[in-house]
């Protein structure tokens, strides 16, 4: 599991954006600041994706490339999620196919998520995704009526 690489004690939630060193709160933050050491110029991004501390919290691009992530689910798990009749029978409802649109969509992905996980509907997807990737395979693929 990686550490944060300012205290050595908590697992990183954020990368500095100027060298990239990984870094677990806003205190780690004040602490390497004084002595980062740029390794490139990247591009600014947009102010509302940046937290407190002024860096980038983890993009999706340094999750799905993370080998050392605890709740990393394994492809292989993943795929799962396309066999399963319950979710699909769920995905036929065109309110909740809405509610997925709006949350891909969204500027803001955490505020959208807070909305939908307000809808029951979306609540018994994400309940459903989550029995299906803890299962490994013990998900039922028919409809037992």
């Amino acid at each position: 599991m990686q550490i944060c690489s300012v205290c050595s004690e908590q697992t990183p939630k954020y990368k500095c954006p100027s060298c990239k060193i990984r870094y677990c709160s806003l205190g780690c933050y004040k602490k390497h600041k004084d002595t980062c050491l740029p390794v490139e110029k990247p591009a600014s991004p947009s102010p509302e994706y940046k937290d407190a501390a002024g860096s980038e919290p983890l993009g999706m691009d340094d999750l799905l490339h993370e080998d050392d992530i605890i709740d990393k689910v394994p492809l292989q798990r993943l795929q799962l999620l396309g066999q399963s009749t319950e979710l699909r029978d769920l995905l036929c409802n065109p309110h909740l196919r809405q509610l997925l649109r709006s949350v891909d969509h969204a500027e803001s992905k955490e505020a959208a998520m807070k909305a939908a996980m307000q809808e029951p509907l979306f609540l018994e997807f994400a309940d459903q995704c989550l029995k299906v990737v803890e299962n490994e395979g013990n998900t039922k693929t028919s409809h037992n009526d």
